[in-house]
């Protein structure tokens, strides 16, 4: 595929790999004491202080305690910001830090830290991990194989019942379904997996504990009461701001095996996760679109670029390494030889009178009543097309849209 990837927080040196290798292996296989991890939240809430910085720093010193211990005079020889050496030399980092840990113990929610086993094996990967993150939730699920949804706010049913489906689909195989809970594309992403009782995992551009956006209240308890997690790099208490999204962004890439996009405009932000993708050696998977809309442009361009076409959960399964397929396979207790779909929309026959209620409906656009009663007024009565539209509903077939508009499910 094509690399387009522009973003800083994307790229990767090449002159960094030899340091990233270092760091890797010193990370893994440790388990950090209380007063290390007090180290990592002091540094973590330093201003001043990117990942890149921290990791260096705590590289060079072989742990966060003995970083934030240091003296001004060696704190600059790191070339830390001014703002940041007065920060940690004058005790302001280690207060700061009691403040955030209790707060942490007061909300229930819990760290990981760079150097901690939970910490997702594939986020340590990319060019600038986060040194820290917050979790709400089980964090045991941020090690296992993930795959990003991710797409527009302003889905057309279509988009919504792909989302949903296929999100629906890889769930029930074993797969973490892993999103940003953002409006559109996110949400059905995360409901579809919830839909078949599994877990999923958000991750935030704000604190843990500041939803976003507020009417996705509920489906926040509701992944987290459902043994899924939230997760953040910003402290309690964050609010939303623009330039936090797209460092989110690399996040939802960093630690999935790969990225379905479905739905995206020509400038929408699902762009910066799909070019982080490409860049973090990520697989790109797209679901096609009616080139006749704008939300389109997105998936289709990543197609032609060589992303992998979607258009059914055997599409992403195929595609998977082979250890995780292996994995899920035996964990699920399925046989990768399962038939594949025949159809995107497989059904059983219906009676006359569905039948040609449904051959109306599409699942791309919605139609509202009084259309599908002037398609149909010279086959059946409005009392006949409104049994039918019951009937449809009841089994699935079809969904209710808000203003008496309907379309097919996926």
């Amino acid at each position: 595929m094509q690399n387009f990837c522009s973003s800083e927080s994307c790229r990767r040196l090449g002159g960094d790999r030899q340091v990233d290798a270092a760091v890797n292996e010193a990370m893994t296989g440790k388990r950090v004491s209380g007063e290390e991890r007090h180290a990592w939240v002091g540094l973590a809430l330093t201003p001043g202080l990117g990942p890149r910085r921290i990791l260096r720093a705590v590289e060079r010193y072989g742990s966060a305690a003995r970083v934030i211990s240091l003296p001004l005079t060696e704190l600059e020889g790191l070339e830390f910001p001014a703002q940041a050496v007065q920060f940690i030399g004058t005790g302001e980092a280690a207060k700061a830090a009691d403040e955030e840990l209790a707060k942490v113990a007061e909300t229930g929610a819990s760290l990981v830290t760079l150097h901690d086993e939970a910490y997702p094996e594939r986020l340590r990967e990319i060019f600038d991990p986060p040194p820290l993150l917050w979790v709400r939730g089980d964090a045991s699920l941020l090690g296992r194989p993930s795959l990003a949804v991710v797409g527009t706010r302003h889905p057309t049913p279509y988009g919504t019942g792909m989302a949903e489906k296929l999100a629906r689909e890889l769930a029930e195989r074993g797969l973490i379904i892993l999103s940003g809970m953002a409006r559109g594309v996110d949400t059905a992403a995360h409901k579809g997996a919830l839909l078949v009782k599994r877990p999923t995992v958000a991750v935030w551009g704000t604190g843990v504990d500041v939803i976003y956006p507020k009417e996705n209240k509920s489906l926040a308890e509701q992944i987290v009461a459902g043994g899924g997690a939230i997760l953040s790099e910003l402290p309690l208490g964050t609010f939303p701001a623009p330039q936090n999204f797209p460092k989110r962004n690399r996040m939802i890439s960093g630690m999935s095996v790969g990225v379905l996009v479905i739905e995206a405009g020509e400038y929408s932000g699902t762009r910066v996760t799909a070019r982080c993708a490409l860049e973090q050696n990520r697989e790109v998977f797209a679901v096609p679109g009616n080139v006749t809309t704008k939300n389109a442009w997105g998936p289709n361009l990543l197609i032609k670029q060589g992303a992998k076409l979607t258009s059914c959960w055997q599409d992403v399964w195929e595609e998977l390494p082979t250890s995780i397929r292996a994995g899920l396979e035996q964990g699920e207790g399925f046989a990768s030889g399962e038939a594949p779909e025949a159809s995107l929309f497989e059904e059983s026959p219906l009676p006359p009178s569905e039948a040609r209620v449904f051959g109306v409906l599409r699942s791309d656009e919605a139609l509202q009543m009084d259309e599908i009663l002037e398609k149909l007024e010279e086959e059946m009565s409005s009392s006949e097309v409104f049994t039918a539209l019951f009937e449809l509903e009841l089994s699935g077939r079809i969904r209710q849209m808000p203003g008496k508009n309907f379309v097919r499910s996926l």
